[in-house]
């Protein structure tokens, strides 16, 4: 998938104009790439699109219009746009209540290690968690963290000929499995091309 460049973002007074139908379209895009793994556990894939609309919003809330503020936005966002190889994701671990999510993200410490993508026929894909930097520590994870798979052109075929694909989270305190349906495996398969 083509990496983002500035010829490819809206003004700030062009996205102004057109942020309320922009956001209509990338929420209905992000539906079937958002998949719950469990009650607390949520990966939402990016692509192109949704990372484009990350970009647009960083831009309007910082008001950056200068060069080298775009270019900062492109050079962090970009690296979470798939590469033909790859399925990439933000991880978001969810409790309503504060107290109740500070405890629990304590329990989950190395949750993010411990996700892997079910191909049926393939040996489990295990995801690599937040490249660009450790979100954890000794006492607790983050409650967001950036997750990528990686496949083998053999993987990739599998994925797209698969009837069953999961996603399995194996932590101690929190294992959970949840098999995609057909509109998330083909919205997602889309990411390969």
């Amino acid at each position: 998938m083509k990496k983002l460049t500035a010829a490819d973002l809206y003004t700030l007074e062009a996205y102004s104009r057109e942020r309320t139908a922009f956001r209509e379209r990338v929420l209905a895009h992000k539906a079937p790439r958002r998949v719950a793994v469990g009650a607390h556990v949520t990966l939402i894939f990016e692509d192109r699109l949704t990372i484009q609309y990350q970009i647009q919003e960083m831009l309007r809330v910082e008001r950056v219009f200068e060069a080298a503020g775009i270019q900062d936005e492109l050079d962090a966002y970009n690296p979470l746009i798939p590469d033909g190889s790859n399925l990439k994701a933000t991880m978001l671990i969810e409790f309503s209540d504060p107290e109740e999510r500070a405890e629990q993200l304590g329990h989950l410490r190395g949750i993010e290690h411990l996700i892997t993508l079910e191909i049926e026929g393939c040996v489990p894909v295990g995801a690599i968690a937040d490249d660009d930097m450790e979100r954890s520590n000794d006492s607790k994870t983050s409650a967001v963290h950036f997750v990528r798979f990686e496949f083998t052109a053999e993987q990739v075929a599998a994925f797209r000929r698969a009837e069953t694909v999961a996603l399995a989270i194996d932590h101690a305190a929190y294992a959970q499995r949840t098999v995609l349906d057909t509109v998330a495996r083909t919205a997602l398969a889309a990411d390969f091309d």
